[in-house]
């Protein structure tokens, strides 16, 4: 072997692969430590520590605590945004929205038992509905997410955004739907991604019924 054999790097889809694998355990120590001590009594140090890498290790896949707190939710709704640009042109705004739901549910949810387990991945919303700094980080991800998805349906409808309020008033009920079921699997006995994706799917069926009038008796 010679000289320039033994300290080339490695290739690059090894190199990839391993920054995969070092990122994959840094979200799932971050989770695990959340979860169990709590957002606000983990430090990076120890995150790191549990992956055995450095804090700079650290900070070349996340700029801080709470951006490694909501990675498994930025691939939800990445999914999800993605599902909706490319649902039928023809379908109506809270018909694609909920085709987006029910479509992106599996693949997002494979991606991300890549990274953590599935529980782990559930128990996490309960830490940021519990936590006030995660949570306002959550309120401001929501309202930034909500508008794009407005954004979104006014192109699909030929709107102009700006001035016609229906993307909005959509976007806003169908965000009211997903939150009541949210709400109500957090409150419930029911802890799986399955038993979830049900109770949003069954409250989004009856979204548009809610907002006819009359409502049937």
């Amino acid at each position: 072997m010679t000289t320039d054999q033994a300290v080339a790097p490695p290739p690059a889809g090894l190199r990839e692969r391993k920054k995969r694998r070092t990122r994959a355990a840094l979200v799932r120590s971050a989770l695990e430590l959340f979860t169990r001590n709590g957002y606000d009594h983990t430090t990076v140090d120890e995150i790191a520590d549990a992956v055995d890498v450095s804090q700079r290790t650290f900070f070349r896949y996340f700029a801080n605590k709470e951006e490694v707190a909501f990675a498994t939710q930025d691939v939800a709704e990445r999914h999800f945004f993605d599902a909706l640009a490319g649902r039928p042109a023809e379908e109506a705004p809270l018909t694609a929205l909920r085709g987006a739901v029910q479509t992106s549910w599996s693949a997002a949810g494979e991606i991300i038992a890549e990274l953590v387990p599935q529980d782990l991945h559930m128990r996490m919303y309960c830490v940021i509905e519990s936590t006030p700094a995660l949570l306002a980080v959550h309120l401001r991800r929501t309202a930034e997410l909500e508008d794009r998805l407005a954004r979104e349906i006014a192109r699909r409808e030929g709107l102009d955004f700006d001035a016609d309020p229906r993307p909005r008033l959509v976007v806003a009920a169908f965000g009211g739907a997903i939150r009541v079921a949210g709400q109500l699997w957090n409150e419930g006995e029911g802890t799986s991604m399955e038993s979830l994706r049900d109770l949003t799917l069954f409250h989004l069926d009856h979204l548009g019924a809610a907002l006819a009038e009359p409502w049937d008796r």
